[in-house]
């Protein structure tokens, strides 16, 4: 009993000097594992192969940047002139067509009745035309002749004149009744493309209401609101700049018109813009660039530019070759180069080659050899 006793308490008596050792072990581990000031805590990727070069300010065009639609400069909304059902719809949106062509045709039986009417008017007016200058005739003689009176020969040359008044009149009813049948074909007024068809086979066409609308695609058109510090400044055959769509296709565009009533609202005024390029189409949006003098800019490579999903970044050298993805704010675009507006300083160090190497947080192999 006594025995076991002694051996518990040798046990025991043992743990209480093992932990204390424990702990001294591990303080005086972690005390080595302690990085000493100037030695780096982890090891940087080496980056080579990359083209570095520093950021310098140049002088560039400076650019009002504005936004509109590009639009046809002619848009033809046809509508019918006659009350009557669709006989044929010869187009559909999408298809090309010229000046002249039919689109559609309207029921004209009741036009064609009318100009049946009207032919017949006229012959009937031609006859009594005839006669009535038959019997001037007549009547003429005999006035020569002391046969009749002043009196009677004048209510004959009147008779005479009402029928060719009533003449002439049949024949402008008829003019106007074979033009009113014409109605009844739709006639494209422009060459250019059917952008829009609000009528079937079988419908009824009123007057006034849109059928067809054709869109002169020859030449386009965009309207800009430009701010009123520019008025004065910007006149007709001004060349202004154009960017469109997602693809940023770029075109030379003309100030063709200048409204110069300020709009009190927006402080902005409406300036129409021509463009000449067959590849656009309407609805386009368009971004303006308006010259507005010269200035001082840092412009960068377009290829340094780096996108991270949202993020728009450069790749930066520090004074100790460590490579840092850097956010920046992007400007106006000048050929090959992007205009940074915030992000970059004078002087600081990019990657515009070898991007593909680049690894933010590496170190220069430079740096290192050094």
């Amino acid at each position: 009993m006594n025995m076991a006793r002694g051996r518990r308490r040798i046990a025991e008596n043992g743990k209480q000097v093992l932990l204390p050792l424990a702990l001294c072990l591990f303080l005086s581990l972690s005390c080595h594992s302690k990085v000493e000031p100037g030695t780096a805590a982890v090891s940087r990727p080496t980056v080579d192969g990359v083209t570095v070069e520093a950021v310098q300010q140049s002088e560039v065009d400076e650019y009002l940047e504005t936004s509109g639609t590009i639009k046809a400069k002619t848009i033809s909304r046809i509508a019918s002139r006659i009350i009557g059902g669709v006989t044929s719809v010869r187009v559909k949106e999408g298809d090309r067509v010229r000046t002249g062509q039919t689109l559609l045709t309207i029921d004209d039986r009741d036009a064609a009745q009318r100009v049946i009417s009207a032919e017949k008017s006229v012959e009937a007016a031609l006859q009594n035309k005839s006669l009535a200058d038959v019997t001037y005739q007549r009547y003429k003689r005999l006035f020569d002749e002391k046969a009749v009176s002043q009196q009677e020969i004048d209510q004959i040359d009147s008779q005479r004149k009402i029928a060719d008044l009533d003449y002439e009149k049949s024949k402008a009813m008829l003019n106007e009744a074979r033009v009113n049948r014409g109605f009844a074909s739709i006639l494209s007024p422009v060459s250019g493309v059917v952008t829009e068809k609000k009528i079937e086979l079988g419908s009824m066409a009123m007057p006034g209401v849109p059928l067809l609308t054709v869109e002169d695609t020859s030449s386009f058109t965009v309207e800009a609101n430009l701010d009123e510090h520019l008025s004065g400044k910007v006149a007709p055959g001004l060349s202004v700049s154009i960017t469109v769509g997602a693809d940023n296709q770029e075109v030379k565009g003309t100030i063709a018109e200048v409204v110069p009533a300020i709009d009190p609202s927006s402080r902005t005024f409406l300036a129409k813009i021509s463009l000449a390029s067959p590849a656009l189409r309407s609805g386009l949006y368009a971004r303006v660039k308006i010259p507005a003098g010269r200035k001082m800019a840092i412009v960068v490579p377009a290829a340094s530019i780096v996108e991270k999903g949202q993020l728009t970044g450069i790749y930066t050298i520090d004074q100790g070759g460590i490579v840092t993805y850097r956010l920046v704010r992007t400007g106006m675009r000048y050929g090959n180069g992007v205009e940074i507006l915030s992000g970059l300083s004078v002087n600081d160090r990019i990657i515009s080659g070898g991007l593909s190497k680049a690894v933010d947080g590496g170190i220069l192999a430079e740096a290192v050899k050094q």
